[in-house]
Parts: C-alpha cells; sequence; structure tokens
C-alpha cells in the first residue's frame, strides 16, 4: 500500500514538473508572481527537483545511482522539449539547478532510509 501511495505521489510530481517546465509563461505557477527575483525562481527549481529526487529515493530505497540518473534524464528531457516549443528559453543553468536539487533531495531521502529501521527478514 505504501508503495502505490509512493509511485502516486512520483507521478504526480512529475507531472505537475512537466505542466511548470512546459506550459506558457501566464500559464506557469509562480511563488511570489510574475517578477519574482532570479533567486526566487532558482529556489523554486530546487527545491521542486529535491522533493522528486526525495520520492525517487523512497520508491528506489538502496538505488542512489539510479535515483540520481532518473532526476538527471527527467531533467534534461523537460529542458529538450522546452527547446522545442516556440517561446521558451531553455537554459543549461537551468538544467543544472534542477540536477542539483534533485541529487540533493535523493542523498537527504538515502540519509533518511540509512537511519530507519529496517523489517524483520
Amino acid at each position: 500500500m505504501r508503495r502505490n501511495r509512493l509511485l502516486a505521489a512520483t507521478g504526480v510530481c512529475l507531472v505537475l514538473l512537466a505542466y511548470a517546465t512546459l506550459a506558457k509563461l501566464a500559464g506557469r505557477p509562480a511563488l511570489m508572481g510574475h517578477a519574482e527575483t532570479y533567486w526566487v525562481i532558482v529556489i523554486e527549481r530546487f527545491s521542486a527537483y529535491a522533493l522528486l529526487g526525495f520520492l525517487l529515493s523512497f520508491l528506489l530505497p538502496g538505488r542512489i545511482t539510479g535515483a540520481c540518473v532518473l532526476v538527471l534524464i527527467v531533467a534534461g528531457f523537460l529542458e529538450i522539449f522546452q527547446a522545442l516549443i516556440l517561446g521558451q528559453d531553455p537554459h543549461i543553468l537551468d538544467v543544472l539547478q534542477k540536477a542539483a536539487g534533485g541529487i540533493v533531495g535523493v542523498l537527504l531521502a538515502q540519509t533518511i532510509l540509512a537511519f530507519l529501521p529496517r523489517p524483520p527478514s
């Protein structure tokens, strides 16, 4: 039952990230309105992908490399898809910010998993 909830939460997170990345500027969610400073946008990207990495890490316990690779693939492909849409502005720095957030989320979740008691086998 727990795995189904994690899978659903990860799917919802992926869909919301895809929407936020690929939507037109007027339709994008914004934390403080559309006149946000650059650092607010960086924090939004970082934290959104940290959540994705966190969820993937709990979905794939003990597979740090797999979770990190999935986060990198999602960040890369969403930026590539963003390049295909007219009026969008993909940047390599955006991918690096998203990847850093995702990897931090994976490492945070793996640290938490290391301290949780394991079920008896």
